[in-house]
């Protein structure tokens, strides 16, 4: 995937049609976000960028703010409009403008939130506090997974890995309040005061939901406890990146011998397991030491535990003393100073629900045709660029190139929007409340999911909406699904951008990016079809290991905080997909006319253009609290690690910006990476 979470931007401009009377030209879309007082040999990102980090201090709502924000601000703005036409029209009931409208609505009338209170979440609440077993808790365990509330473990359905034809039922490690596994151990004295923050911040949601205060106190004590105990059994970050040890398949009947003391049989029929006669566990012994702890704990305890996540997971849609308590409390992973207006983030909320109904309407507006071709051939190119590539690969066998080729050819792209839409005629959205819609669309998605199991895979659908600033590869699909929205640049339409900055912004960090993750750590482990199988020669493993393993040091080695590395393992796979999406941009810009004419833009020369295009991807600047929850907990480097990382092992860029040796951004030849 291309993004983590996203950087954001002020405006930035580019070229204006001409005035009549006179040339007037708005800034050139790269040069004016330069700053001219930094050498780029020295920091390149900074180069690139600081000329626009300079000029725009982070806003007191954000976290960080670069060019994918800038890009959602523009689309939340648009989707306002949608959602605010849909719920002024007198939409037949039933359809897209009724839902989309009726959702808003309720999601805006904040008076009717605040007077309703817990109510529409009390029939849940009132079974939690019902549970008297471990039978009950797990049924009701169940029932709140339907509508998103995330206990105990994570499941789903999703592609088989070694047979990707198939739906299966996946069990995996989950259960956690915060955001990762280390937050539980690290001793440093910004880990140990947003553990300190956690107690404080359970404490108060108990205590606002109607509890006494110092049974609220002594059960935030108790639900912090469980969880390091679920932390303790869980894998770390760098260790679920591992397909075959992340892979474990049983039959349903072996689940008990696993944890017992789970009634599978009552769980997988309350949540909509119906006919799986497997499942593919990723991590065993997260569920043996889970099994342990349901025997050991108290039910109290596992009943505050249902009662905290289920409030704090709807608290978007309760009254507003619960977001604020949320915001307050998540302030301390993000920086931001400020919540979001509501309509910002009620646009979010609805996005989740329903984020490619409205994606149908969006795409209308702002996508032609025109556009979609661009890219379209621009996958083309990239894909014959990775082709080249690997035929004149030194390290690999003739025999895994020919497998490499066959996978290469098979990558199939979906760009823009998808060609069928999902049927949503089935997802209730009224008007009674925000928080009934939200779980009514959560039900939907949730039996939308599971009605897979036993159904032949939909290699056509999409799990992103069309609007959205991401992008990914999806191993099991063998593809590359591209949506809209990641190929905007704020301010601009796309035929204003010349190819060489389109090259490096869309084409190497978006398209180049996502295919080469077909063929990184992880995805090189999936052939042609999407199964998870062996297709390398011992030997051209060893050769990928070596080269991936500079790679990691690489990494390892970066500290954008102080006492706080990237992880090089945990973030391999992205790293090596940021490099081989700029090795493959350059190549297939090199066939183009631009390159070809090498005519200057703004003083900048084809190449220059592309290498400052590519950064521009990842322009933007991030506050401390958010980028030491990255580090801890993202497989995405750090924005400004993503230009200067991979740059320093590219040999085109040494010579396009003189980079001398004995520069900060100087690597020498014998420790670039060289995998694709």
């Amino acid at each position: 995937m291309k993004k983590s979470l996203i950087f954001a931007v002020g405006i930035i401009l580019l070229h204006a049609c001409n005035n009549e009377n006179k040339d007037q030209q708005k800034p050139d879309v790269v040069g004016v976000n330069i700053d001219t007082t930094i050498d780029p040999s020295q920091d390149f990102f900074e180069y690139a960028n600081g000329g626009w980090i300079k000029n725009n201090l982070i806003p007191a709502e954000q976290s960080s703010w670069g060019i994918g924000n800038l890009v959602i601000e523009e689309n939340q703005k648009r989707l306002r409009e949608i959602c605010e036409k849909a719920a002024s029209s007198n939409a037949t009931k039933g359809s897209s403008d009724q839902k989309i409208g009726d959702f808003w609505k309720t999601a805006m009338d904040s008076a009717t939130i605040e007077r309703d209170g817990l109510k529409p979440i009390q029939p849940l609440l009132d079974k939690i506090n019902a549970i008297k077993d471990i039978n009950e808790l797990i049924t009701t365990v169940a029932s709140l997974k339907k509508i998103g509330s995330s206990t105990l473990f994570s499941d789903y359905v999703g592609q088989d890995a070694k047979n990707s034809d198939v739906m299966a039922y996946q069990l995996n490690q989950g259960g956690l309040g915060l955001p990762e596994r280390e937050y539980y151990f690290k001793n440093d004295s910004t880990t140990i005061n947003i553990r300190n923050k956690y107690l404080e911040y359970i404490t108060h949601i108990l205590s606002m939901s109607g509890e006494d205060a110092k049974k609220s106190a002594a059960a935030a004590n108790n639900i912090l406890k469980l969880e390091t105990k679920l932390a303790s059994a869980s894998r770390k970050m760098e260790d679920l990146r591992d397909p075959y040890k992340n892979y474990n398949k049983m039959a349903i009947s072996e689940l008990s011998k696993m944890s017992g003391n789970i009634n599978w049989s009552i769980y997988l029929k309350e949540v909509g397991v119906q006919s799986a006669d497997s499942a593919i566990v990723g991590q065993p012994e997260f569920f043996k030491s889970l099994n342990s702890m349901l025997a050991s704990a108290a039910i109290s305890d596992w009943k505050y535990y249902l009662r905290f996540n289920l409030i704090s997971d709807m608290a978007a849609v309760l009254p507003d003393a619960y977001g604020q308590e949320s915001f307050n409390f998540n302030k301390l992973f993000s920086g931001a100073k400020l919540r979001k207006p509501r309509w910002k983030r009620m646009i979010q909320l609805e996005e989740d629900a329903m984020g490619e109904m409205l994606g149908q309407l969006y795409v209308k507006e702002f996508f032609n045709e025109t556009t979609k071709k661009r890219y379209t051939v621009m996958v083309d190119a990239i894909k014959e660029a990775l082709k080249d590539r690997i035929g004149n690969l030194t390290w690999m066998s003739d025999s895994t190139k020919k497998k490499a080729y066959i996978k290469l050819s098979s990558i199939k792209s979906k760009v823009g929007y998808p060609d069928k839409w999902k049927d949503f005629s089935s997802m209730n959205i009224g008007k009674e409340s925000l928080a009934n819609n939200f779980m009514n669309a959560r039900l939907w998605w949730h039996e939308y999911e599971y009605n897979k199991l036993g159904k032949p895979v939909n290699r056509d659908e999409w799990d992103m909406y069309p609007q959205t600033y991401n992008a990914y590869y999806n191993p099991s699909n063998n593809e590359i699904v591209l949506p809209a929205g990641i190929f905007t640049v704020p301010g601009y339409r796309d035929e204003e951008l010349d190819d060489a900055v389109v090259y490096g912004y869309g084409g190497a960090s978006t398209i180049g990016h996502e295919i080469t993750h077909g063929f990184d750590d992880e995805g090189r482990q999936f052939d042609e079809k999407g199964n998870l199988v062996s297709w390398w020669t011992k030997n051209d493993e060893t050769e990928f290991n070596k080269r991936a393993e500079t790679m990691i040091r690489q990494f390892n080695d970066f500290e954008p905080v102080k006492g706080y590395h990237i992880n090089g393992k945990a973030t391999l796979g992205e790293n090596i997909a940021d490099l081989g999406g700029i090795l493959l941009g350059i190549e297939a810009f090199k066939k183009t006319a631009q390159y070809k004419e090498g005519k200057k833009i703004a003083g900048l020369s084809p190449m220059q253009r592309y290498y400052l295009g590519y950064a521009l991807g990842w322009l933007g600047h991030t506050r401390e609290e958010q980028l030491k929850n990255r580090l801890m907990t993202d497989v995405h480097s750090p924005a400004k690690y993503r230009v200067n990382g991979p740059f320093a092992d590219v040999d085109d860029f040494y010579t396009t910006f003189n980079i001398k040796k004995g520069t900060p951004m100087f690597r020498v030849d014998s420790a670039r990476v060289r995998i694709w």
